[in-house]
């Protein structure tokens, strides 16, 4: 300011000033990393100190969950504080989860805002402090203690909840219109876990409170009714049916000895439909139920297709000690899972259900899936149907990036971006592939600020991070971009970047993930072809986020940051319109046909995937206009003949690597298949090929499959009580080559288990038609590991070396990244 006037002020004068107010330049004190001790002694500490007042609590300095040096490099950091004041905020460095102080912000951000309000986010900012101000006498609200539910799109539902100070209950502020404004009710209990919406009526809301009683409300949280004791977990299910397992001895800790009971009318009548239940879960059209079996050493995965009434069992190998399963995607038709070798490896096989989830094939060896942290690259690319990147480790130790384009048939190579060079891992200088960085490159801390991204309304586009060589490179990533959902790629930015997808695919936008601080942002109108410079700044700020709209239908795009000033830093965000750019209107000759899967539209026999082709209307790459929020996907499918392109290695057969024939697993050959459904045992006879779930091929190429009925009896009755579930049993005596004696293995029919977790008062997100869901902890307090689109909580569940039957819980995330049980 002097500056301005002409005056020209010395540092040494600044000192003197900060000296005679008794300001001393000191190095911040850093907030410790959170370890095991750490919490106990915490929670012992706040327990034997619970009397104290507000100052005592001043100058209690908590140590962070995550180390990320969002405000500078850690190892020196000036502050002028006074004597006494070292433990004050404003001189201490925090070590925060990836955006600080705006993790519930970015947690109301990622579950929708709806179509009609675009600034809930900046709303819930303004209105928070307010409302859970701790100098607020009149609140009365703890500031710590409170989560944000936003109901279903656009229902313009949002829910705050918080603990009073010195009350038994729990508040809860409740908005209908997209937090514009708020009314206060008292809740007579405080919930363990987030609210859930039914998503059917978000007028009904779900809970279960910290001494297990499932509460439920018809009204919107206006009137509550508690429905049932001793719950310990609960599930909307299809057409708005209620699950939830419970034990009358009263501990939710003896997993294995509960009964999953249904409610299909809000509680006035409830049916029990499985009882000795571990856990169950939800997922497409599948009811899951995880039982204990024998000794109580195995858990066993019923699968239920009509609600509870019938259940058959999973043909997999069965859970003990010292493997793991996942799944790693669902939906009505099929089921990828994770099946972990023995030992310690980091790798496992992916195998494929049928329609039924009851049968599963062989589809990729080695898949990576690390023991230790639960990471895997396995990702659902959901702009092109049938498309699934993942990552194999090597013999030699090098982890690859292989794709499937026909949901797990066949999995390739991706394609050497044209404008690339192989990189120092290529052998052959000529020779390579493009290597994806997913989840398990951002668990070896290597620098990628984002994993792959694509969305269902922009036809074909990826964006994700990689390297072009042998195998994934740790050196620093580029960002590449395909247009035909992962056939070809192209190399679009220099750099590792943070990424957006704007306007159904219209318009890309990147900001330079630097250390440095920035005031430029990247665009571009032609699918990453080509790239502009926008300056949204002339004063530069440290960059900490990139945020927009989910659904990739708006045109605004948010940049998060902070700037230095003297003293201290303030946090900034930059909303940027590009409404301001494309002014223009999409219109009928800006758009142009293109065949999926095909690289000639002119070829009738060209771009048949899962048994039908798709033409799309895509906008042209040289058209600068918008499409708009009301822009809607315009596909015409055309049936094609079947192909053995069009079939999965059946039960007992898998391809090699780069083959597209089926061969018969070795130690499988000469064993006669016979397996139970619905009580009725049948000898599989197959030529080693069965029809792709969803595949609508019709005539052509049929390989012979038939399944006989034996006419016999084989059922189990323990999993239910009152209802009649049949509990299907195929038993098949195999020769362990690696254990050198005979396994008894049962095989039997199902699917898959989604089991469901909750941290305390953790963002909770519905499954949205594909099977999605969240890990399960027996008390729902267990706290999330990992963050992210694809941040998932995660729980290890062991398995037996036995090789082909099937048991225990399955662990599947919210947004179904890979989770291991």
């Amino acid at each position: 300011m002097l500056e301005k006037t002409g005056t020209k002020v010395s540092i040494s004068t600044v000192k003197q000033v900060l000296y005679r107010h008794n300001l001393k330049g000191r190095s911040a004190r850093k907030k410790p990393l959170l370890q095991n001790h750490h919490k106990q002694a915490r929670l012992q500490f706040a327990t034997a100190h619970g009397d104290k007042d507000r100052t005592f609590w001043r100058n209690v300095l908590w140590s962070d969950e995550t180390k990320i040096e969002l405000f500078g490099h850690n190892d020196r950091y000036y502050v002028w504080r006074k004597k006494g004041e070292a433990c004050k905020p404003k001189n201490t460095i925090p070590t925060v989860l990836h955006v600080g102080g705006s993790i519930m912000l970015w947690g109301s951000l990622s579950g929708g805002m709806g179509q009609n309000s675009p600034n809930l986010l900046w709303v819930a900012c303004g209105r928070l402090p307010e409302i859970f101000d701790p100098t607020n006498q009149h609140s009365g609200i703890e500031p710590h203690k409170f989560g944000i539910a936003i109901g279903p799109e656009n229902s313009g539902k949002v829910i705050l909840t918080g603990d009073v100070s010195g009350s038994l209950g729990s508040r809860i502020f409740i908005s209908r219109d997209f937090g514009n404004s708020f009314e206060q009710q008292d809740l007579p209990f405080n919930p363990l876990m987030q609210i859930i919406y039914n998503p059917i009526d978000a007028n009904v809301l779900l809970v279960i409170s910290n001494t297990n009683e499932l509460w439920l409300s018809e009204d919107f949280g206006e009137k509550w009714r508690k429905i049932h004791d001793m719950v310990c977990l609960a599930k909307w299910g299809m057409d708005s049916n209620l699950f939830f397992t419970t034990n009358l001895n009263g501990s939710c800790n003896e997993r294995g000895m509960l009964d999953l009971r249904k409610t299909a009318d809000y509680g006035k009548t409830i049916k029990t439909v499985a009882i000795k239940i571990f856990s169950f879960g939800l997922g497409g059209k599948f009811l899951f139920a995880s039982v204990m079996t024998g000794t109580g050493t195995l858990r066993m995965i019923h699968v239920s297709t009509n609600q509870g009434e019938d259940w058959n069992m999973a043909q997999l190998p069965p859970v003990g000690h010292e493997e793991f399963y996942s799944i790693l995607s669902a939906n009505d038709d099929m089921v990828f899972m994770h099946v972990d070798e023995p030992g310690d490896t980091g790798y496992g096989s992916i195998y494929v259900s049928d329609d039924r989830g009851t049968v599963y094939s062989k589809s990729l060896e080695r898949h990576l899936y690390t023991t230790t942290g639960g990471d895997t690259d396995f990702t659902n690319v959901t702009s092109l149907r049938g498309v699934f990147i993942t990552s194999i480790l090597a013999e030699d130790g090098s982890v690859q990036s292989v794709v499937s384009f026909d949901q797990g048939g066949e999995w390739v190579p991706l394609q050497k971006p044209a404008n690339t060079k192989c990189d120092s891992t290529a052998k052959d200088p000529d020779k390579c592939s493009l290597h994806i960085h997913a989840a398990y490159s951002t668990a070896m801390k290597l620098n990628v600020p984002m994993l792959p991204l694509s969305e269902p309304n922009a036809v074909g586009l990826i964006m994700a991070h990689g390297s072009v060589g042998d195998a994934i490179s740790v050196m620093k990533p580029d960002v590449f971009v395909s247009d035909d959902g992962g056939y070809t790629w192209l190399q679009a930015l220099e750099g590792p970047h943070h990424y957006a997808i704007l306007d159904s695919g219209g318009l890309l936008v990147a900001v330079e993930h630097s250390a440095q601080p920035i005031k430029d942002i990247k665009f571009s109108t032609d699918e990453g072809q080509c790239w502009h410079v926008h300056q949204f700044t002339s004063d530069p700020i440290h960059f900490t986020g990139l945020a927009s709209e989910p659904g990739a239908r708006s045109m605004n795009v948010s940049v998060w940051g902070y700037r230095d000033s003297l003293l201290s830093q303030y946090w900034v965000s930059v909303t940027i319109d590009f409404r301001e750019l494309l002014t223009r209107d999409c219109e009928d000759q800006d758009y142009v046909q293109w065949l999926a899967h095909s690289d000639d539209i002119s070829d009738p026999n060209d771009g048949c995937m899962l048994g039908y082709k798709e033409k799309f209307l895509r906008l042209r790459k040289a058209s600068v206009c918008l499409n708009g929020r009301d822009y809607e996907v315009n596909k015409q499918p055309a049936p094609c003949p079947c192909t053995l392109d069009d079939f999965l290695c059946d039960f007992g057969y898998y391809r090699k690597e780069n083959s597209s024939e089926c061969v018969e697993q070795p130690d499988l050959k000469g064993h006669v298949l016979e397996f139970c459904l619905q009580g009725k045992k049948e000898l599989l006879q197959t030529r080693g090929y069965r029809k792709i779930p969803g595949d609508k091929c019709e005539g052509g190429t049929q390989p012979e499959r038939k399944e006989i009925d034996l006419s016999k009896r084989c059922t189990d009755g323990h999993l239910s009580s009152s209802a009649p579930i049949v509990v299907t049993v195929l038993i098949i005596i195999l020769l362990s080559v690696v254990a050198g004696f005979l396994f008894v293995k049962k095989y039997v029919c199902g699917g898959r288990f989604l089991v469901h977790r909750y941290s305390v008062l953790q963002q909770h997100a519905e499954a949205q038609g594909d099977g999605v869901d969240e890990p399960l902890d027996s008390n729902h307090t267990r706290a999330s590991n990992k963050t992210g689109l694809h941040d998932s909580d995660e729980v290890m569940v062991q398995t037996h070396k036995c090789f082909f039957c099937m048991a225990s819980a399955l662990i599947i995330n919210i947004q179904f990244a890979s989770i291991p049980w």
